[in-house]
């Protein structure tokens, strides 16, 4: 028995949705999570790598801070060492070389990841003779 003055057409129209209507929305979804995670984990991979670049230039800053105030002439050589600097272990690169000046020498210090090759931080300092 149909109540009066609901027709056919007027019952399925207030149905609801149908299967493959919401299949195709969370197909939708999904995509959209799965888009939205791997941009999550780019941003991740992204600041551990800002971190550790800005901790190699730290390291490299504090080398260069020490070789000024001990107000050393380094040798015309290269040296190379490790150390550990905020839980991380470090190596580290220098090398000093003449410049057109006599009393000045030019160092470079670079800093890598222990165990990698990759260079995450360089700076240059010049030297005057004491």
């Amino acid at each position: 028995m149909r109540p009066e003055g609901v027709s056919a057409a007027r019952r399925g129209a207030v149905a609801g949705f149908t299967l493959v209507e919401v299949l195709v929305a969370l197909a939708v979804l999904a995509i959209a999570l799965a888009a939205v995670l791997h941009a999550i984990g780019q941003a991740i991979d992204l600041t551990a790598g800002l971190r550790d670049r800005t901790l190699a230039l730290w390291l490299a800053e504090e080398r260069a801070a020490m070789h000024q105030l001990k107000q050393d002439w380094p040798s015309l050589d290269t040296s190379e060492g490790t150390t550990e600097f905020a839980g991380v272990e470090w190596r580290w690169l220098e090398r000093t070389v003449s410049t057109p000046v006599p009393d000045f020498r030019r160092m470079d210090i670079e800093i890598y990841p222990a165990g990698s090759k990759d260079r995450l931080a360089t700076v240059a300092l010049f030297l005057r003779k004491p």
